[in-house]
């Protein structure tokens, strides 16, 4: 493979260069981190996401790979609009949970001058970094193919390949706003009608690894009219918003739970009929149990984060996600549940939030298995604790069975077990020695015994 000069960025994260295929084609990204990424999505050098493009008219296709239901349609790409924070699923197109990326086709309608391709995303950790090779077609060639699969090359079907992007740091997760600018020391990419970007996740560690794209813009070396800014992102679900502070899209729907320094802010915009649940059930229960959590899992230097947002979202699937400080809900599955599981699922979220483990090196598990310890044996009451089946159950399925575990292990062997691997996991020093180091024994051999007391006739 050539490569193309480094290009290097002076910004609020460490940035890479990526490699082009073709040595007078530039790949150039910068990623805004902390205050610095803002809607406006404003880069030192990659210009900002335009509304008037090239892509703007044109048709994106999913060529392999499925989009997540819990993120926008495939038009979210060149809508014209980007999302007002960082964890905005309806905002982004991403692939699948659990699938290593897929292909997407841009069909222009016409073959032009392509002066340079922009990609933007934007989320607080390992979704928004970009994996993608870039190519472009004319569709004139007599084997053309408009839509290859993973099983084809495209370069055997009349595509040529333009640039390779990765902007993964080279250490931590890589949470930030990303701007990518693919351009040509000539001038123009070259005259092509279609183009196809292979998206790869950014990691395997966890099915979340795929990227939260926002917008892509494509640049029409001919275009007359000056770019004009994309706008924010409005969910049809819901009124328009204004942002009353950084840290979250406040509307007139959102209640507050304080407690000492902690501030839980609770959006039900689009759920407006759970309010009298959120104001009598839940409130109280975040404002009581995020501090809680946050004595129970400490290490060294650590502060959690003192404002946390959860939002319910109507259109939302599966039951509840976080990133960083953000918690989304699926509303619906929660107005089915507020006598139920609601309460409960919230405070394992909680527990992500307060956990912010960076490493990839972390088993998923134990991350899970430490929110369900705390949900289940300190949140729940003890007549819904779970009791796994000796027979079918493993500590690694995670969730209730590694939560059930981990409360053996406190109970029986290390009252302090959870507090000292939290901070293992956080400070990115995991490894399957340290069960014996703590409790004198291997975690298979915990295990052993641990099923040796399910066997037992419950008391």
């Amino acid at each position: 493979m050539d490569k193309r000069p480094i290009e290097w960025m002076s910004v609020a994260c460490v940035v890479l260069a990526a490699i082009a295929a073709r040595g007078d084609v530039r790949v150039v990204f910068e990623c805004n981190t902390g205050g610095q990424a803002t809607p406006a999505f404003a880069f030192k050098t990659v210009p900002a996401p335009s509304r008037n493009d090239a892509a703007t008219s044109a048709k994106f296709t999913i060529v392999d790979g499925a989009r997540d239901r819990n993120g926008g349609d495939v038009n979210r790409l060149n809508d014209g609009r980007v999302p007002r924070d960082e964890d905005e699923p309806r905002a982004n197109f991403f692939f699948n949970a659990g699938t290593d990326g897929g292909r997407l086709a841009v069909d222009l309608g016409t073959v032009i001058a392509i002066k340079q391709v922009h990609t933007y995303s934007w989320h607080p950790n390992t979704r928004g970094p970009q994996v993608y090779i870039l190519y472009g077609a004319d569709g004139n060639g007599a084997n053309f193919n408009a839509a290859p699969r993973r099983d084809v090359a495209p370069e055997s079907c009349g595509w040529t390949r333009l640039a390779a992007v990765d902007t993964r740091p080279q250490k931590g997760e890589g949470g930030g706003q990303y701007g990518v600018s693919i351009a040509d020391s000539s001038g123009a990419l070259g005259k092509f009608r279609y183009l196809l970007f292979e998206v790869s996740r950014t990691e395997s560690d966890d099915p979340f690894g795929n990227t939260f794209f926002s917008e892509i813009d494509v640049i029409d070396a001919g275009a007359m009219a000056p770019p004009e800014p994309a706008l924010p992102y409005v969910s049809s679900a819901s009124p328009a918003r204004r942002a009353d502070s950084p840290t979250s899209p406040a509307g007139t729907l959102v209640s507050r739970a304080v407690a000492g320094k902690y501030e839980i802010l609770i959006d039900y915009s689009e759920m407006p009929e759970l309010k009298t649940w959120i104001e009598t059930k839940l409130n109280p229960t975040v404002a009581e149990w995020y501090p809680r959590i946050v004595e129970t899992l400490p290490s060294e230097g650590f502060a959690a984060p003192e404002r946390v947002l959860i939002v319910f979202r109507r259109d939302m699937r599966g039951v509840a996600a976080t990133g960083g400080g953000r918690i989304s809900c699926a509303g619906e599955w929660f107005s089915r549940n507020l006598d139920g599981e609601a309460p409960g699922a919230v405070v394992h979220e909680l527990v992500h939030v307060v956990q912010r483990y960076r490493s990839r090196g972390n088993p998923g598990w134990l991350v899970e298995g430490v929110a369900d310890y705390i949900r289940w044996f300190q949140y729940e009451p003890p007549s819904k604790r779970p009791r796994p089946n000796p027979d079918r159950a493993k500590y690694t399925d995670s969730y209730r069975t590694t939560g059930a575990f981990l409360n053996y292990v406190v109970e029986n062997h290390d009252k302090n077990f959870i507090a000292k691997i939290n901070a293992a996991m956080r400070e990115g020093r995991y490894t399957p020695e340290l069960w014996r180091e703590f409790t004198g024994k291997t975690v298979d051999e915990l295990w052993d015994l641990y099923v040796q007391t399910l066997k037992k006739p419950a008391s």
